[in-house]
């Protein structure tokens, strides 16, 4: 059933087999001393190497708990276990080790719809299959994590090319997602656990990213509340820089990474595994139909997988600055700089910059200059113009508007930009409501459907900006609410004052 007309435009990329090695050898460019691009195929099913291989070591039969037993047939079951029990895992008190329970219970929340990685397991599969694999598995992963070593074929992840841009013309214009194992997904997660309790004390409080019971509107009142605050006061002006970065989580050296966690509580054995992790990953893209040849990664943290972000963030932990006129924030790779000036006093804040760019030079990160932008809040009626900052050795554009993390900011604070985009958004949603209404589409569907694609947009981050905005954005987006509620049958106003 078709809901809009929307016509889809013609994909931009071949589809051959060169522009498949071209984006593999773009998307692995910051590993040195590894060919991006080799002539190997990628390996089939058949070709999984045997358990004799070493890389694989965590399948060696020899090392199965005294659980398992042999069938008639001669093969090995770990079914026989009892569910309360756990398979003895392979696994020394200094090791991090995870129990059956948590296993299955992994394996149980595993998306069902999702598609299969390079190992071809399919997470439905290992879902409906939950009670007979938890105890297998658990010994692979507690053999995984005693041995320091994750096996080649778990962490071989498939790129697919998403663009970045409604028409990509070069290879900057598409981002690099990866597709995991599911079996390798289920280790991230249980492992991630571990690491967030282990870190806890490490990790940066104005980091807003994949933290529980935080996230983008805790950001964004970070960066509010100051503000308002000190724009009260007579002679203040605010700066605030927003900084971007160029493929951040693919310039992550795993060495340095390694270093900044042996100053955690993360054990040796768990910062080798990491290592393990994030070297030797064979990848390769696929591009509608052909698939490129094989490139071994030893740089960066593959995005679509789990641990990814949460390593990044860790990477990222170890430059922290909060004083009562300037502070750095951040929400995953989005960094912001706040700083708040009295009387021209820009000399903490022009420092801060400084600190931070040669920090990121010093870890690897990259940032994008062209894209880093600045704005400067003054209230005054007398406005003393400000001289611009430089980072090397460019000029840093400074706006009017600038869209963080969803909702769009200018320097008047009043809302009128991000007014407008949401209403703008809202309106083009309203079509989807008629055309479903036309297909007698009863009111709870239609009710569904408003939830989750047009009330989320126009209220997203509204704890932020609802007490701020003007009457007449008030009334217009009310009355495009009425409208678009009036579809199911009820008449609801949800931004009564």
């Amino acid at each position: 059933m078709k809901i809009t007309v929307f016509k889809q435009r013609k994909d931009c990329t071949d589809g051959s087999l060169d522009t498949a090695n071209e984006l593999n050898k773009f998307f692995n460019r910051f590993s040195s001393g590894t060919n991006p691009a080799s002539s190997s195929p990628v390996p089939s099913q058949s070709d999984i190497p045997s358990s004799s291989d070493p890389t694989f070591s965590c399948h060696t039969p020899a090392l199965l708990s005294s659980n398992a037993v042999m069938d008639s047939s001669g093969s090995i079951n770990l079914s026989s276990t009892k569910s309360g029990d756990a398979a003895a895992p392979f696994t020394s008190p200094s090791h991090l080790s995870v129990s059956r329970s948590q296993v299955k219970r992994q394996l149980e929340r595993l998306n069902r719809n999702k598609a299969a990685g390079p190992d071809g397991v399919s997470p439905r599969v290992l879902k409906a299959c939950a009670e007979q694999l938890c105890g297998i598995l658990q010994h692979l992963f507690n053999l995984s994590l005693a041995q320091e070593k994750v096996p080649v074929l778990w962490k071989t992840s498939c790129l697919v090319p998403v663009p970045k841009k409604t028409r990509p013309s070069v290879n900057d214009d598409y981002r690099p997602v990866a597709l995991t194992s599911h079996i390798m997904k289920v280790l991230e997660r249980l492992l991630l656990v571990h690491l967030n309790k282990q870190t806890r004390t490490y990790q940066d409080p104005l980091q807003f990213a994949y933290r529980h019971g935080v996230g983008v509107e805790d950001a964004i009142i970070q960066l509010l509340q100051p503000i308002h605050c000190h724009l009260d006061k007579a002679g203040s002006t605010v700066r605030v820089m927003f900084f971007d970065f160029s493929s951040a989580f693919n310039t992550i050296q795993p060495d340095v990474l390694c270093q900044k966690l042996q100053k955690t509580q993360v054990g040796a054995s768990t910062i080798a595994w990491i290592k393990d992790y994030l070297t030797n990953r064979p990848q390769f893209v696929r591009l509608k139909n052909c698939t490129s040849n094989q490139a071994i990664s030893n740089i960066g943290a593959p995005q679509g997988t789990v641990l990814s972000p949460f390593l990044f963030t860790l990477y990222t932990s170890d430059f922290q600055y909060k004083s009562e006129t300037c502070h750095l924030q951040k929400y995953s790779d989005d960094s912001a700089v706040v700083g708040c000036i009295r009387d021209g006093q820009e000399a903490e804040y022009r420092e801060l910059v400084e600190r931070f760019v040669a920090w990121c030079g010093n870890n690897h990160l990259t940032l994008n200059v062209n894209k880093t932008k600045e704005m400067i809040l003054d209230f005054r009626r007398n406005r003393v113009e400000s001289n611009t900052v430089s980072i090397m050795g460019e000029e840093l554009e400074v706006v009017e508007e600038y869209k963080y993390l969803g909702v769009h900011l200018d320097n008047r604070l009043d809302w009128r930009k991000n007014s407008q985009a949401f209403y703008k958004k809202g309106h083009s949603r309203r079509h989807f409501l008629r055309t479903l209404r036309s297909f007698n589409v009863c009111s709870k569907m239609l009710q569904i459907f408003y939830k989750s694609v047009v009330e989320s947009v126009i209220s997203s981050a509204i704890v932020c900006w609802g007490s701020s905005i003007r009457s007449r954005d008030l009334k217009r987006l009310n009355s495009l609410i009425k409208s678009l509620v009036l579809f199911w049958g009820r008449l609801w106003n949800c931004w009564r004052r």
